[in-house]
């Protein structure tokens, strides 16, 4: 965990560093009054955002949070495990949607909200869905909606400032050259950024596996979960995952490579049981994992890591 700890840190220092450089190029060439309008406008697009997020999420998911008297077992499984955490009880919600998956939002800690599918509580036993659990409720605790709700503002500064000049300057006007410059810098460093924030959002996954386990939950739990969840979102109708296509970031897969990772991760589970026990978990610890180019280009451009790196580095916490 340090190591990762170690890359989130670098992260932040090398994304900050890229606005800083960019938008100071931008305050020399353009002058500063630009400089403030890209500022105040992406953190006031920013704020929007983090606000009504939480409704947005809620509409297209078509979650409805749970009264007083239902779902008594998972309401007590949520109310201990933010117990455990330290942190408020979030909301608890139920999608009725067939993808099996959960996922965690909210503005702030008290406003935290854990909702599951129908198709997860159909899918996985009781002691894999608390390992779920805990991975949301993690989410919640490092506060990380809001840590990649910031981080993805540095794109969306990069991309108004290169779509400003690029195409809204006049050619024509003093150092227009130079000016050019800066915007095709600005849209190089875009893709970078988008890039980096990605790769934040990966790091945030591993962490929040972390928490689960720290949380009480057997590492093996949480594998066989992930190992059921992309075996339902690879038998999910392809309309269904085009429809919660733009949420995919928040699950705790990704549904859109599930087809794929269920291909790779049949190998593990030796005895053909449809699960991940201890012993399968241990048999990963100690081999050793070849991913193709391929698989090391679609994680580049992915919220969420290689299942099998994934489940490898849970291996790890057995």
């Amino acid at each position: 965990m340090f190591f990762l700890k170690l890359r989130m840190y670098l992260l932040l220092i090398v994304l900050f560093a890229i606005i800083y450089s960019v938008v100071s190029m931008v305050a020399y060439a353009m002058g500063i009054s630009n400089f403030y309008f890209y500022i105040i406008f992406s953190f006031l697009m920013l704020f929007i955002q983090y606000m009504i997020g939480p409704k947005i999420v809620e509409w297209s998911m078509g979650v409805r949070y749970i009264k007083e008297g239902e779902y008594s077992e998972l309401r007590t499984m949520v109310a201990n495990l933010a117990h455990a955490a330290e942190i408020p009880v979030p909301r608890i919600g139920v999608s009725e949607i067939s993808l099996p998956n959960a996922f965690a939002f909210g503005r702030w800690a008290k406003d935290g909200r854990i909702c599951v599918t129908r198709g997860i509580l159909n899918l996985v036993d009781r002691d894999e869905l608390r390992a779920v659990l805990g991975h949301e409720m993690s989410h919640l605790k490092n506060r990380d909606v809001l840590t990649v709700t910031l981080l993805s503002v540095i794109p969306f500064i990069l991309y108004r400032i290169a779509f400003s000049i690029l195409f809204y300057r006049r050619r024509d006007e003093r150092s227009g050259s130079a000016v050019m410059l800066v915007g095709v810098a600005a849209l190089i460093l875009y893709f970078v950024s988008n890039l980096l924030v990605l790769y934040a959002s990966r790091i945030r996954e591993y962490f929040a596996d972390r928490g689960s386990v720290k949380l009480g939950n057997p590492p093996h739990k949480l594998a066989s979960a992930l190992y059921k969840l992309v075996y339902g979102s690879a038998r999910t109708p392809k309309e269904e995952l085009r429809q919660v296509e733009g949420l995919k970031a928040f699950f705790v897969n990704d549904p859109s490579l599930a087809a794929k990772e269920f291909s790779e991760l049949k190998q593990l589970d030796l005895d053909k049981s449809g699960a991940i026990d201890r012993q399968e978990l241990n048999f990963l610890n100690n081999k050793k994992l070849n991913l193709s180019f391929g698989d090391k280009l679609m994680e580049l451009m992915s919220t969420h890591p290689n299942m099998l790196k994934r489940i490898k580095q849970l291996s790890s916490y057995v």
